[in-house]
């Protein structure tokens, strides 16, 4: 038996194209803290179901049919949590689709549900970093301490899936993408509070999830997310899920390719004169092979003492 207080999620990018996971290796250190790059925080999530659909079959033999053997058949898994914070992360998990920064319009903008003409990006300078975004004299004046910012390249008319190391968005035809400048800033999870400001930089609070901004980067302001039901994307993800044990150890879940297979949802909680409103996602587990033995796995469950 294992008694626990809370369950912590943390999930890192799956190379879309080649379906590439990041690996979860229990025998490293993995600091529950500050987990290693690229494994994101997620906070703790509750009510975290794993449900196994997997089709289990009988080999016959002999007149009388008797079972001689077993397989496994229709392999699949889901799991199911609550978020219990929420951000960027979380609502693109649980919302499945597409998930969007929403950045600072000009005054004179048209409304629009997704965010409408965003304020002109400014342009990130040289020998910036993943905490510091170097702007120059004057250029710092547009943002200030406490801002959250999105840090990515314009949109060139690419297609497939955009966004590096985390695929955002999937596009098929350049046309449908208006607005089109923006369109990498309004989905890349290259997003950070501003801390505080110098004459010349944004020092961020946090990171930035995809690293020194590239060559030809720009920072545009954030005042929110916005996410969809429906869409044509799926998120997914490497997941760990992680018990902490009161008398020691910890028990961990490894889904290497999690695919959020429900639309945005929420689950209500009483409180005394209050409610709690958590975020639910529902995820399917997608199938990897171990290198060890060439067996397809869905899920790695180990226990570190």
């Amino acid at each position: 038996m294992t008694i626990a207080r809370k369950v912590r999620a943390y999930f890192a990018p799956v190379e879309r194209t080649s379906n590439t996971p990041t690996v979860f290796d229990p025998a490293k250190d993995f600091d529950l803290e500050n987990p290693p790059a690229p494994w994101m925080a997620a906070g703790e999530v509750r009510e975290f179901k794993r449900e196994s659909a997997t089709k289990y079959g009988a080999m016959t033999s002999g007149l009388k049919g008797a079972a001689s053997g077993q397989f496994r058949a229709g392999m699949e898994a889901r799991i199911s949590f609550n978020f219990c914070a929420w951000g960027k992360l979380q609502m693109a998990i649980a919302g499945g689709s597409q998930h969007m920064n929403v950045l600072a319009e000009d005054g004179n903008a048209t409304g629009a549900a997704s965010g409408g003409a965003a304020l002109a990006p400014v342009a990130v300078l040289a020998g910036s970093s993943e905490t510091e975004l170097i702007l120059g004299v004057g250029a710092v004046d547009a943002f200030d301490a406490g801002d959250m910012v999105a840090v990515d390249v314009d949109y060139a008319q690419q297609t497939g899936y955009i966004g590096a190391p985390i695929a955002a968005a999937y596009v098929k035809d350049p046309a449908d993408v208006k607005r089109d400048r923006d369109y990498l800033r309004r989905v890349s999870f290259n997003v950070a509070k501003v801390r505080e400001k110098t004459a010349t930089s944004l020092l961020l609070e946090t990171p930035l999830a995809g690293g020194a901004p590239v060559t030809g980067a720009s920072v545009q302001k954030v005042v929110g997310f916005v996410d969809r039901e429906s869409g044509s994307f799926f998120q997914e993800w490497s997941g760990v899920f992680v018990i902490e044990a009161e008398e020691g150890g910890r028990v961990c879940f490894y889904y290497p390719r999690l695919q959020a297979c429900a639309p945005g949802a929420e689950r209500e909680f009483a409180l005394d004169n209050f409610s709690m409103h958590t975020l639910h996602a529902e995820c399917v587990a997608l199938p990897v092979k171990d290198e060890l033995d060439g067996e397809t796995v869905v899920c790695f469950r180990s226990w570190l003492p």
